[in-house]
């Protein structure tokens, strides 16, 4: 390792940055230094503003590629370098209002039929049924596991947050026959050789396989399980700042997309429109 990405990651762990981050933004650096095929201690301002110019243009980068960039750039000169460059306030990646994929429950449980490993399949399920990230399903352990108060806890999730989120009857009945077939682990899910848990990359797999097997023709995600939940509960007439809780989401601006995700919602909405205007 570098003395400069050692000095980085030193850096990131005294702001208190998530080891995920921290890996997002050393490639983001390592990606500005292969494009040069140079050090990025050596690289002026008006290289890194043709780096992002060849991003932003050429590669036709994502908002969310771009971002990441931006920010692990930004602190590799602002804090390990300390130099404070006016380009970084430049640099502001196209908005784009896109909503997310939604399966219906019976899209769900037709992927989830398509599904035969036991690990993967429970893992997935409780994924859906509790609104996780794949990140957090992937690290549960059997102690997160709150059957007295019916409770899931997911631990250390996005910002280091923990929260707890309700834990379905049915998906308990489940977790318990799971549980009595599988062998001990400290792990819920574990992956092959049982003494770590299963990958993300695993899951991710499975589902598309499965996706594909279902003929759905969505361009859904594991990320998918965790937008339908959300839509489900509103269908539902559960409040959203309930589901925003659920969630783990910090601001309510980014619950309330699902309010112009589900067929329920927008059909009361347009009965009720109906109604109130029917003598104009």
């Amino acid at each position: 390792m570098s003395e400069l990405r050692r000095r980085m990651i030193e850096d990131m762990q005294l702001h208190g940055l998530a080891g995920k981050t921290q890996e997002c933004y050393v490639a983001a650096v390592k990606a500005l230094a292969k494009f040069w095929r140079r050090s990025p201690d050596l690289l002026n301002e008006e290289e890194i503003r043709q780096f992002f110019l060849h991003l932003i243009n050429e590669k036709k980068a994502a908002r969310s590629t771009v971002t990441i960039h931006l920010s692990g750039i930004r602190f590799f000169y602002e804090k390990t370098l300390e130099r404070p460059w006016t380009l970084f306030n430049l640099v502001r990646p196209a908005k784009r209002k896109k909503l997310p994929v939604v399966l219906s429950f019976g899209e769900v449980q037709s992927i989830l039929s398509y599904i035969y490993n036991p690990i993967v399949k429970m893992a997935l399920t409780l994924i859906y049924s509790c609104g996780l990230r794949i990140s957090e399903g992937v690290r549960m352990q059997p102690q997160d596991i709150d059957s007295e108060r019916m409770l899931v806890w997911v631990r250390n999730g996005k910002g280091g947050k923990d929260r707890s989120v309700p834990l379905p009857q049915q998906t308990l009945k489940l977790l318990q026959r799971y549980r009595r077939a599988q062998r001990h682990s400290p792990w819920l899910f574990p992956g092959r050789d049982r003494r770590g848990a299963i990958s993300i990359s695993a899951l991710q797999k499975a589902f598309r396989m499965a996706l594909l097997s279902s003929g759905i023709p969505k361009k859904a995600s594991v990320h998918t399980l965790r937008h339908s939940y959300a839509t489900h509960l509103l269908e539902h007439a559960v409040d959203l700042r309930v589901i925003q809780t659920l969630l783990g989401h910090d601001s309510a601006q980014t619950t309330t997309v699902y309010a112009h995700l589900t067929e329920k919602v927008m059909g009361n909405l347009n009965r009720k429109l109906d109604h109130l205007m029917a003598d104009l």
